[in-house]
């Protein structure tokens, strides 16, 4: 731009730039109506001075007065000129003055009144604010008044006039009542608590309250109840105890905060004796464990500040006597609350769960010392206890109850108590059944013997539900049959018959003892013991037979292997009364015994069958009962029952005759007790003079000998030729041990894993790899590893020439042989292969073989040639 100091300068300039004007003046005089002119026209004159551009604005809506772009435009353009400006400047006033002419037109357009109302704000101009805040919303529809309320309610909280702000924030709630909580919160930050707590109390009251925060009904109850609590000299417009109390009905899962609350409210307002009192309802009326603990810690705490302000006044007042006793009153009320904690809890607990009989016990024990408050704890539990719902035994109850009157003396208490407990529904019959007993045990404690037998005995005179415990009951039932009740069912109870058995065997009659256990059976309660009982208490008195046929009665109502404790103790006292006296029953007896008995409990019965005929029966009988237990008795007791049938045969007929039965069980038995029982049967040969089939058992039982791990057979076998066998038979064991190894080295699989095996443990490593997954031939693999481990030793140890020579494979055979001779000191240097020179020696090497002197009488008459 030109000098604008020079006049020629100047002169030039304002002929350009009305040059420049002209263009846009020709088109507004052509279109005085268009907002696009006008504002194309504006937008070059912006960097024109600001009257200049004020003046175009002017001209502009004097045009088009209805212009809602060219007034924003022009209204924005005048509070940018004045913002760098003093509030107190006269040009602030003009621009409020154009804002108003503007209203006149753009009075429906919230943005023109949110500018406005901003730009008054910002002036400070409280009152003048106010009432355009007013003219806005009753000029504005009510629609768009949700634009105007934020910022006019930041404008009343921004100024401490708290009238003005309530006023408005009630005209607001009419309209939005969700906002209430931000009402209620600036009721607060003012310090008017009373009508915070109204508003609260509605929203609290209001069902389709939704809180703009989040907040639940509970959070909102819960702010309200410390509203009030906290201030209770501010808020005077509630019922507070009203009110906690109403929310103690509707949220009974927090129960301990509310009453919390409630006794606040009584100590702030300084009636202590009334929170004392709301404390003592909530610990006797909560229901939980946690609203417990929140109560009674704050309850502690209350008598502990209690006792703490007494203090602190007696000592700066001076000791008194009135002090010193309320101070003692105020200790002594703190201490019986914490004496009191544990049945406190426990009320708690029973209130939660009144069936739970674990706690009514131990509610019994914190009142020891008490009989009265004992008395009265067992009779509210008896009382309250449903035994269907039960948490326990509920019989145990009762059974206590009737020990307490009992340890007191009172057995007529403690009878009636028993009395009445077997009149109760149990749940279970093992509930009725243990009162019967423990009634009985009582009797038997104070040595009232017929008093006990009466209880539980059944009488011939007695008449169904004579209320005896084994009395039959008027209909029958099934002792699992849930629909009867257990009164009707106990008569079944095997525990109550047990008792009476023992008792009768101990205080009763013979005949009235048997005639007990006959009904047991009777009634197929018995078990397994009470059958072995019965037999046994027979037998004592001298009734064998009798025994016997309860044996037989407790075999038909058991099977195996229930029956297996009977059946042995039956055979074995069979035996021991009559021996061989009636051999043809005992026969038919083990021969029952055994028709289905199972292989884990055959053994015993076929030992006390085989026993029972060696004795008083026939040896061959004895012998086949034998060989049909190697065949019934279970595979890892098969070896044993050889050993004994062996053992047996052999005393009875004679080693000899126990061939057939080592070679049954070599035939039978897996290959471990096989390969035991061969060298056994050979050392019975040797000793037998049987070289031949000594031999041939070794032979036979090498094929189940791998050489790599039987060692101690080949051993045995060749201690066995070096006493008795020469070079041809030391060449066909040898030959027969290559044989065996062979056909175990054909499993490749079982080699290349046992190499892995070897070359990881000697290099450290461990390999993942099975044999025939490396992709490679395993023995490839194998010739391989072996090439690796001779490096490696050739590597790492220093050695000899000889091992040197072997290692490299240059070593000759008789230094391999000399070597292997030196790793293995026991090996027999037979060489069957080519000799050093290369032609086949079939001649064994020198064996020292044993010598044996011979008789002279095998000799006879050639001794002297």
């Amino acid at each position: 731009m030109p000098d604008m100091e020079t006049p020629g300068a100047v002169g030039r300039t304002d002929l350009v730039f009305e040059e420049e004007d002209l263009q846009y003046e020709e088109e507004i005089l052509r279109n005085p109506f268009s907002v696009k002119c006008w504002m194309r026209y504006i937008e070059f004159k912006q960097s024109a001075p600001r009257h200049a551009l004020n003046l175009l604005y002017e001209r502009a809506l004097k045009e088009l007065p209805g212009s809602y772009k060219l007034w924003y435009n022009y209204l924005k353009q005048r509070r940018k000129q004045v913002k760098s400006r003093c509030v107190t400047d006269p040009a602030y006033e003009e621009v409020n003055n154009c804002h108003e002419r503007a209203l006149v037109f753009m009075h429906k357009m919230p943005r023109i009144w949110l500018d406005y109302c901003q730009f008054l704000t910002e002036q400070c101009r409280v009152t003048r604010t106010r009432r355009t805040f007013d003219r806005a919303l009753r000029a504005l529809p009510i629609t768009q008044h949700h634009r105007i309320w934020p910022l006019y309610l930041a404008f009343v909280r921004r100024h401490p006039l708290p009238e003005t702000a309530v006023r408005v924030y009630r005209r607001y709630l009419k309209l939005s009542p969700e906002g209430a909580e931000e009402y209620i919160e600036y009721l607060r930050s003012i310090d008017r608590l009373d009508e915070a707590a109204l508003r609260l109390a509605a929203v609290v009251n209001d069902d389709k309250f939704v809180s703009k925060e989040g907040k639940s009904n509970y959070q909102l109850w819960h702010e309200l109840c410390d509203l009030i609590s906290q201030n209770p000299d501010k808020v005077k417009s509630l019922n507070v105890g009203a009110i906690i109390r109403g929310g103690l009905t509707r949220f009974t899962d927090q129960l301990g905060k509310l009453w919390c609350s409630l006794a606040d409210y009584y100590i702030r307002s300084g009636h202590f004796e009334k929170a004392r009192d709301v404390y003592e309802e909530a610990v006797q009326t909560v229901m939980t464990v946690r609203d417990f603990s929140q109560v009674f810690d704050s309850y502690a705490q209350f008598e502990e500040s209690m006792i703490a302000a007494k203090m602190e006044t007696a000592s700066e007042l001076g000791k008194e006597d009135d002090d010193e006793v309320e101070l003692e009153l105020r200790l002594a009320r703190f201490e019986r609350l914490m004496l009191r904690r544990p049945l406190l809890l426990n009320s708690v607990l029973l209130r939660q769960n009144p069936h739970n009989v674990h706690e009514w016990h131990k509610r019994v024990q914190l009142h020891a010392g008490n009989p009265q408050q004992i008395i009265n704890t067992y009779t509210e539990a008896v009382r309250t206890v449903d035994p269907a719902k039960a948490t326990g035994k509920p019989h145990t109850l009762w059974v206590a109850f009737a020990k307490f009157y009992e340890d007191n003396g009172q057995l007529e208490d403690a009878r009636t108590i028993f009395a009445k407990g077997t009149q109760v529904n149990f749940k279970q019959v093992d509930d009725l059944a243990s009162v019967w007993c423990e009634a009985g045990e009582m009797e038997l404690r104070h040595h009232n013997y017929d008093q006990a037998l009466r209880l539980l005995r059944v009488c011939d005179h007695c008449l169904p539900g004579c209320g005896r415990a084994t009395a039959m009951p008027a209909r029958k039932a099934e002792y699992f049959d849930s629909s009867e009740p257990v009164q009707n069912r106990v008569y079944k109870s095997l525990k109550v018959w047990s008792m009476l058995a023992d008792l009768e065997e101990s205080l009763g009659t013979f005949k009235s003892t048997k005639a007990v256990y006959d009904r047991i059976l009777d009634l197929r309660i018995a078990t397994p013991q009470i059958v072995i009982n019965y037999a046994l208490f027979l037998e004592e008195h001298k009734y064998f037979e009798e025994s016997f046929k309860a044996y037989e009665r407790g075999i038909a109502l058991f099977r195996w292997p229930n029956v297996a404790d009977i059946w042995h103790t039956y055979l074995t006292k069979f035996i021991a009364r009559y021996g061989g006296t009636k051999l043809e029953r005992a026969r038919d007896l083990f021969e029952q015994a055994l028709d289905g008995c199972p292989q884990k409990y055959a053994k015993t019965i076929y030992l006390l069958y085989a026993g029972l005929e060696e004795q008083h029966g026939l040896a061959r009988h004895a012998m086949a009962v034998y060989e049909r237990a190697t065949r019934a008795v279970p595979p890892a007791e098969q070896y044993d029952m050889f050993n004994i049938y062996i053992k047996r045969a052999a005393e009875i007929y004679g080693v000899t005759h126990t061939r057939p039965i080592y070679e049954k069980a070599i035939e039978v038995l897996s290959d471990e007790p096989a390969r035991d029982m061969c060298l056994r049967f050979a050392d019975m040969e040797c000793r037998l003079g049987e070289i031949d089939r000594a031999r041939a058992i070794y032979s036979y039982c090498s094929q189940i000998c791998d050489p790599r791990t039987t060692g101690p057979f080949w051993q045995t076998w060749k201690a066995f030729e070096l006493r008795h066998g020469n070079e041809d038979t030391i060449r066909e064991m040898l030959r027969i041990r290559r044989s065996v190894q062979a056909t175990y080295n054909t499993q490749v699989n079982f080699m290349a894993s046992q190499m892995l095996k070897v070359y990881s443990s000697a290099t450290g490593t461990v390999s993942d790899l099975a044999p025939g997954q490396s992709g490679m031939d395993d023995m490839k693999l194998l010739e391989q590893r072996a090439e690796q481990l001779a490096a490696e030793a050739e590597r790492d140890q220093p050695r000899t020439k000889d091992q040197i020579l072997f290692v490299r494979g240059k070593a000759s055979r008789a230094e391999l042989a000399q070597l292997s001779r030196q790793a293995n000191p026991d090996e027999i240097d037979i060489d069957d292969d080519l000799g050093d020179d290369g032609a086949d020696d079939d001649e064994p090497d020198e064996v020292p073989l044993e010598q044996q002197s011979v008789p002279s009488a095998v000799f006879g008459g050639l001794k002297d040639d």
